[in-house]
């Protein structure tokens, strides 16, 4: 049995017990999604799906969010991206691989 130190996060214990392989994507969302709640259920669905990192607005009316995970949850979050969730309307979702950044959970940040 392993063990984990009080300092370990919920995700970091994930990937330190199965030794499973972790990608990052950083994802902007473009379309009707800032003031309809799509940070907060952006931030419910990638709990759901064990994803860590952040969400947040930006200036130009698109939302930017960085993931990390394992590629089909990753995946299963993009498709939930793409399905206008609420009263959202996504006309575009992009993406682009990058480095793990090690985020201990997943946060709607100002």
């Amino acid at each position: 049995m392993t063990n984990f130190t009080k300092f370990d996060t919920e995700c970091q214990v994930i990937i330190k017990s199965a030794r499973i392989i972790v990608k990052h994507l950083n994802i902007k969302v473009k379309g009707r999604v800032q003031g309809v709640g799509f940070r907060y259920s952006a931030l419910h669905a990638a709990r759901s799906y064990g994803i860590c990192g952040f969400v947040r607005n930006e200036a130009d009316g698109s939302v930017y969010i960085e993931a990390e995970a394992e590629q089909i949850k990753l995946d299963l979050f993009l498709d939930w991206c793409r399905r206008s969730p609420g009263h959202s309307r996504v006309d575009n979702v992009q993406q682009t691989e990058s480095n793990i950044q090690g985020f201990g959970d997943f946060r709607v940040l100002h």
